[in-house]
């Protein structure tokens, strides 16, 4: 049976990964991306929608499908304020997610981040952890977490921090053992590949995947 996957987040890092093993993929026949602007990617099974995520009106009868992946993520830099960064890493997942749960979607998958707390002191882990706890009480048949550590990969901005903070954690990455194999790096197409695969195995209920099961699936 070929189903419908529903990505948001579909540019991004890992998004884009992810997007080109859904379309290369025989699991699907048709994948459905939510942008806020026109992109330059084409193919027959792709299905686009721009469409405002701030009026949930403007894409509610067009999340309708099996398995529903988000990639959404930004930095409070990029986003230029905390009320900024909440709305792409709170906000639009749970609407999106309230949404699909509302018209049938069984399969939620989102990437979160490692130390993703909702009573954290860091506002970045809070917000994670906030988005989990809310993506928690939905009712899909499952609900994915997958929390990498910090995201390998090229990206189409250039962050000097994260590159630093790239280099420095391969560096010492091969200390990290045992309790601390979770904070090593991880590709970004891992994680992609990652959440497609969870997604083919039909779990149920609510599972976490931590940054070093990720790295070793």
């Amino acid at each position: 049976m070929t189903k419908t996957a529903i990505i948001i987040g579909s540019t991004g890092l890992t998004g884009s990964h992810l997007l080109k093993t859904l379309l290369s993929s025989d699991v699907y026949d048709k994948v459905i991306s939510f942008v806020r602007r026109q992109t330059k990617i084409s193919h027959p099974k792709l299905i686009q929608h721009v469409v405002d995520f701030d009026n949930v009106e403007s894409y509610q009868d067009y999340v309708e499908g099996n398995d529903m992946f988000c990639c959404l993520g930004t930095t409070i830099k990029q986003a230029g304020s905390q009320e900024a960064f909440e709305k792409v890493d709170l906000t639009y997942p749970v609407e999106f997610a309230k949404t699909g749960a509302k018209n049938g979607v069984k399969q939620f998958s989102i990437i979160s981040s490692i130390g993703a707390n909702p009573e954290s002191s860091n506002f970045y882990l809070r917000t994670k952890g906030k988005c989990e706890e809310q993506l928690r009480k939905l009712p899909f048949q499952s609900i994915s977490i997958f929390r990498p550590s910090l995201l390998i990969g090229n990206r189409k901005e250039f962050r000097l921090g994260e590159k630093l903070g790239e280099y420095a954690m391969k560096i010492f990455s091969v200390f990290m053992v045992g309790k601390l194999r979770k904070y090593r790096p991880v590709k970004s197409k891992k994680v992609a590949n990652a959440m497609f695969n969870i997604a083919q195995q039909g779990t149920v209920g609510y599972h976490v995947y931590e940054s070093d099961e990720i790295a070793s699936m």
